[in-house]
């Protein structure tokens, strides 16, 4: 039980773990496209980290000032990782994907995105996919930024499920149901399984499509009253799995 209540506060609670699971799934296509460098992946965790931690704690006056004076080094220390190891175009896109993340949730803002009805699941699933699709290629590239931008969206449901008594803006299992939402769930996840079958390599489309499978088990056992680890460890741990996959496979092969 210690461990467990260590893991939720140095882990969950402290925005690591679902920043990792991000630079995880980040991971995986820049192995797919052949581009894995480590400046890059490193920027991902910073922009990720620094990101999940400023929306979940900058209404807390305690710590807020430290969490802004964290950031202003995270963003520093981006601009540096990126001059040094890329150009002024990718300082652009950075930038760009970072205003996006203060549109979505922030308090200088009379209204923001994540108040917008129905909107939230599909403008996260939007930043996701551009950091996957854009940031970390030379060009865009749909067919990733579709695989993630459905992937995504369909994991933020279950959340939108364990918020419903909550949430003070409609949302998806608000306005259609529990059950309609995991429909809508299955769905994104079915198509964005399709799409990597027919765009990525063998093995990373079976990588990603063994994921699939255990993300329609998560979603299907999606319930209101699910304990708060269900949701911030499981249904999060998704994005990390086609990553984890694909160094088991490896593994395999090397024993093999």
């Amino acid at each position: 039980m210690l461990f467990l209540n260590l893991a939720k506060k140095y882990l969950i609670d402290s925005q690591i773990y679902v920043s990792l699971m991000g630079t995880f799934l980040a991971a995986f296509f820049m192995l797919e496209q052949s581009i894995f460098r480590w400046p890059s992946l490193l920027l991902i965790f910073i922009t990720y980290f620094s990101g999940y931690l400023y929306t979940k704690y900058q209404y807390d006056k305690k710590i807020f000032f430290k969490i802004l004076i964290f950031n202003c080094i995270c963003g520093i220390i981006s601009v540096i990782l990126i001059l040094k190891n890329h150009n002024e175009v990718r300082l652009l896109k950075w930038a760009i994907i970072v205003i996006l993340g203060l549109l979505y949730n922030s308090f200088f803002l009379e209204k923001f995105i994540r108040k917008i009805p129905l909107l939230k699941v599909f403008y996260v699933g939007l930043t996701w996919a551009l950091i996957n699709s854009w940031l970390i290629l030379p060009e865009f590239d749909w067919e990733i930024f579709m695989i993630t931008w459905l992937f995504i969206s369909a994991l933020v449901l279950p959340f939108d499920i364990r918020d419903m008594n909550s949430d003070d803006v409609v949302t998806f299992p608000i306005l259609i149901g529990v059950q309609k939402t995991k429909f809508l769930a299955y769905s994104l996840v079915f198509i964005s399984s399709l799409l990597s079958i027919f765009y990525l390599d063998l093995v990373f489309a079976l990588c990603f499509f063994l994921t699939t499978i255990i993300t329609f088990l998560l979603i299907y056992f999606s319930e209101n009253n699910n304990r708060e680890a269900y949701f911030s460890f499981w249904v999060e741990s998704c994005s990390g799995l086609p990553l984890l996959c694909l160094l088991a496979y490896k593994l395999i092969l090397q024993f093999c």
